[in-house]
């Protein structure tokens, strides 16, 4: 497990992180409203789907993105709503109960305690399975320690998503079927949520074929994590 360097309450750097914004909203949501109703196959019923797309503001899933592929929207049609509903989950943030999501004791303490409730959902966002949330359910070989300790130096500056993967999973023909599924793969399962949490930021440039997703490490990184290769990072800012 990763160990995460206490981040206090009223550090601003939370901010950065949608994730943590997400959480706290469906909890103090539930605690106004009422537990939030569940369909028979357990998401989230499609009024608090169309609330939380617009509360969240979270970034590249902005309403008029979600309404321009979908008339209505349903938590699959909403993805970080559905990882946030399974980290709520499985940190016991929440319960089901009786056909609706209720927020726990548990829940209830953390929710006024960003700093502490971030590293409660950081800890099961990255111990969670992506597999499923991919288009393949394609797993990852790799570790949190590898990938954070590489991404530490390679992002310092900036790096493409191709950079990173190239530099933990080697160079591959980018015409390969394989390549392709291995680049979305690292994206789900690690640059995703680590941009989900506030860690890093992702910038897109371009569009279509010829867009890039660029990665920068944001203030909340160095806040929150210590690590084996920051020894490396002072020659790296000097050049």
């Amino acid at each position: 497990m990763i160990q995460f360097t206490p981040v206090a309450d009223d550090n601003p750097d939370l901010a950065l992180s949608p994730l943590l914004r997400g959480a706290r909203l469906t909890l103090d949501y539930i605690e106004a409203n009422a537990p939030i109703g569940l369909t028979p196959l357990k998401a989230l019923k499609r009024y608090f789907v169309q609330w939380a797309a617009e509360a969240f503001a979270w970034p590249f899933y902005e309403p008029e993105d979600l309404y321009y592929l979908n008339k209505v929207l349903n938590e699959q049609d909403f993805p970080p709503l559905m990882v946030l509903h399974d980290v709520l989950l499985s940190a016991k943030l929440v319960r089901h109960a009786k056909g609706a999501m209720h927020c726990t004791k548990l829940g209830k303490q953390l929710k006024s305690k960003p700093g502490e409730l971030w590293t409660v959902l950081a800890d099961h966002l990255l111990a969670l399975d992506h597999a499923p949330y991919t288009r393949h359910e394609d797993t990852l070989v790799g570790n949190w320690d590898i990938f954070l300790n590489v991404i530490n130096v390679e992002a310092h500056n900036g790096a493409t998503k191709d950079r990173l993967s190239s530099v933990l999973f080697g160079s591959g023909s980018e015409d390969g079927r394989n390549y392709h599924r291995l680049r979305a793969a690292f994206y789900i399962h690690v640059l995703r949520p680590l941009t989900w949490l506030g860690l890093m930021q992702e910038h897109r440039i371009g569009s279509g074929r010829e867009r890039q997703e660029v990665f920068t490490k944001t203030p909340l990184w160095a806040a929150a994590l210590a690590l084996e290769t920051d020894r490396h990072l002072e020659n790296l800012t000097r050049h």
